[in-house]
């Protein structure tokens, strides 16, 4: 159980943002006035903290925050060295709070704010972990809330325990960080890590909303890059699959040969450069380039990993409350 009382719980929220010039205005009055509710309530400590993470923005992004910060000393500014990445964008707001809980939310506010004094009452009575899940897809496009249901589906088949219409909006209490800052690999991938560390976890549920401002920074191809990693970090289903349809080619391939001897020696149907002589050359090589293909992802990934370089780097951190510098430069966390 946690010991701590709903109005003694220091609640961080941890906002990345990459981009996010046109929503941060509105992002940040909602959060401050949700902030404050909670405090007058006794929900939360006046100490809480709204952490915003710069990922390398390339627009008024941290001239934004900055202001907040000079304005607001419930503000935390921290701002990235360059663009890392949503995962990793999280991870740097993760392990710079100070509360006793930290509940993390995207810019672009689409989750459910609402349901956040229920994940402080469900950390409250003792859940280290509270997911914040969507009761449906209706906001989403068709091909999306097709491929997400289908990937959620894959990744259950492959025995990766995920929390189905689970993003990263949650909250997390300072026992779990802490054994969060154990798992060190560099692929991060949070939805599938967090669900591993335990600490009797908990949902809420909430509807989606429309995007307030600005566009999703999440396109096609970053959205394929988090599948993969989602996969390839979890699971070595694929490699697997890839000896099992090495040995069915393989056993195959031996019964073709068999079938194309039998044609030459015991019968006169043999014709030079018969298709069967090119069938199995496509096959076979189709084959072979896909099992490389599987194979050279985990390469990668096994490479990347054993450079143990920083997974970000914080090159400047801003706040007026106290026990903070005014501007401070720190080195990022591996």
């Amino acid at each position: 159980m946690n010991q701590v009382t709903r109005e003694d719980v220091v609640v961080d929220l941890v906002v990345p943002c990459y981009n996010e010039e046109e929503a941060l205005p509105e992002t940040h009055r909602q959060l401050a006035q949700l902030m404050d509710a909670m405090c007058r309530a006794g929900r939360v400590s006046p100490k809480s903290k709204i952490y915003y993470v710069d990922d390398g923005s390339r627009d008024g992004t941290w001239g934004l925050i900055a202001a907040l910060c000079e304005n607001d000393p419930k503000v935390v500014g921290i701002r990235l060295s360059r663009n890392y990445g949503h995962q990793s964008a999280l991870l740097a707001g993760l392990f710079s709070s100070r509360g006793d809980a930290v509940i993390t939310i995207d810019a672009d506010l689409q989750d459910d704010i609402s349901v956040v004094p229920e994940m402080i009452a469900e950390f409250c009575s003792g859940h280290e972990v509270v997911f914040g899940v969507r009761r449906g897809r209706r906001t989403d496009t068709i091909f999306k809330r097709n491929s997400a249901l289908f990937y959620y589906g894959l990744l259950r088949r492959l025995g990766i325990g995920i929390v189905p219409n689970h993003a990263d909006y949650r909250l997390m209490g300072k026992t779990a960080i802490a054994a969060l800052k154990e798992y060190t690999e560099v692929n991060l991938f949070l939805r599938g890590i967090v669900p591993l560390i335990g600490f009797n976890p908990s949902s809420v549920y909430y509807d989606r909303k429309e995007r307030m401002a600005g566009e999703s920074k999440y396109n096609l191809s970053k959205m394929i890059r988090l599948a993969l990693d989602g996969i390839t970090s979890f699971s070595a289903v694929p490699l697997r699959a890839v000896s099992v349809i090495g040995m069915l080619v393989f056993l195959i391939s031996v019964g073709m040969a068999g079938w194309v001897l039998w044609i030459r020696l015991l019968t006169s149907r043999a014709i030079p450069g018969w298709a069967s002589s090119v069938i199995p050359i496509y096959f076979l090589g189709g084959i072979q380039l896909l099992c490389l293909g599987v194979i050279g992802e985990y390469l990668a990934k096994d490479y990347i990993e054993t450079k143990r370089r920083p997974r970000y780097l914080i090159s400047e951190t801003i706040s007026r409350s106290d026990g903070y510098p005014a501007a401070d430069r720190a080195a990022g966390l591996r």
